[in-house]
């Protein structure tokens, strides 16, 4: 009987070790206010329009998560793309001529729909950070929030760089609602 049990606690054991991970849960800490929509549109990266102005605010219990946040000019900003819809693997992105693996792209369209924002900090009071070089739509929520270091998330990379310009930077600074139906709804354009 003894080992008809150690046999039966190596199996469930075994069986929990060997199970991958799946289910990962986050929840928002916050969220964006903004005045971008899906009618709206948004700016494709905010840092490309300059004063688009919105506040992050934070659920109130994260407060003292923000003492000497306003040290720095510019955050991180991790959020879900809580308007996006499906995913593909592979990626058209608005205005170019290539098509590109998702992960190579900065598409709301995403396996996991994580997205990265660089913003600046105008000023904080309470739990509310006044920010601009926004790109978010009004509600989305937030993630997490970092700071910007210069030291460690600058690169200065001529291979990125020569990418960058063969597969095509972008002419468009603003995603407008016919961009946001393809882009970050997958509604196909007829």
């Amino acid at each position: 009987m003894k080992s008809l049990f150690q046999i039966l606690v190596l199996v469930v054991l075994f069986s929990a070790c060997s199970q991958k991970q799946s289910d990962i849960n986050y929840k928002a800490i916050g969220y964006f206010s903004t005045k971008y929509t899906i009618e709206t549109g948004a700016p494709r990266q905010g840092t490309l329009v300059p004063n688009s102005a919105g506040v992050i605010i934070l659920d109130t219990v994260y407060t003292k998560g923000l003492t000497e946040l306003d040290e720095f000019e510019f955050i991180w900003v991790m959020f879900h793309f809580d308007k996006s819809k499906g995913w593909d693997l592979i990626v058209k992105p608005p205005e170019s001529h290539h098509e590109f693996g998702v992960f190579a792209t900065r598409s709301p369209r995403r396996p996991n729909a994580i997205g990265l924002s660089l913003v600046k900090v105008d000023s904080i009071v309470a739990n509310k950070i006044f920010v601009n070089d926004v790109d978010a739509f009004n509600g989305t929520p937030i993630l997490d929030i970092k700071p910007f270091l210069p030291s460690v998330d600058f690169v200065s990379s001529k291979k990125n760089n020569e990418a960058e310009e063969h597969l095509g930077h972008h002419s468009e600074n603003f995603i407008n609602d016919t961009l946001v139906k393809e882009f970050v709804l997958g509604e196909k354009n007829e």
